[in-house]
């Protein structure tokens, strides 16, 4: 469980929110209130109180050099990947951004080395589900409302406080 300061940098996907509202629909327990639908980059980052100009300036420069041109990323979110008590939506379009971010603070190991240095992007839809056959229901759901496109011109920076998680920073894809 994340501790106050915690922070991640994210990829919010507004688009894929209505995945988040069905999986709510089968057990509300298995999505975090006040937590939109998102992609991590990467998770922890830096403790809140190491994060300033300097360390925003080196993410920022990371984002635009391994950004497309144009500044935005499309996603098409398309499968459902079920598991015993988690069910997530991969999201590979932005596998080369998390790995240039993670590349770049090599000291912050993405989910404490849980799923390896470099684990792939996805949108979690239910986490620590009851039962499999909660996971199995959600998943059945998400894959009616599939697929989804959407972008992502930016990512956020946020940190875990004790009324729930709060934007740091929003830093676009673009100089």
């Amino acid at each position: 469980m994340p501790v106050s300061g915690t922070t991640a940098v994210l990829a919010l996907l507004p688009d894929a929110e209505p995945l988040l509202e069905l999986a709510a629909q089968v057990d509300a327990l298995v999505v975090r209130p006040g937590v939109p639908a998102h992609a991590t980059l990467l998770y922890p980052w830096l403790p809140a109180d190491q994060i300033g100009p300097t360390e925003l300036e080196r993410l920022r420069a990371v984002l635009v050099r391994a950004s497309p041109e144009a500044g935005r990323i499309l996603l098409r979110l398309a499968e459902v990947v079920p598991g015993h008590s988690f069910v997530s939506v991969p999201a590979p379009e932005l596998c080369p951004l998390a790995t240039a971010v993670r590349a770049a603070f090599p000291e912050q190991v993405p989910y404490g080395g849980r799923f390896g240095q470099d684990p792939p992007v996805h949108v979690t839809v239910a986490l620590d589900a009851a039962a499999p056959s909660t996971a199995a229901e959600v998943a059945r759901r998400v894959t009616g409302r599939l697929p989804i496109s959407t972008e992502v011109s930016a990512v956020h920076v946020v940190a875990l406080a004790p009324e729930g998680w709060q934007t740091l920073a929003e830093l676009p894809l673009t100089a």
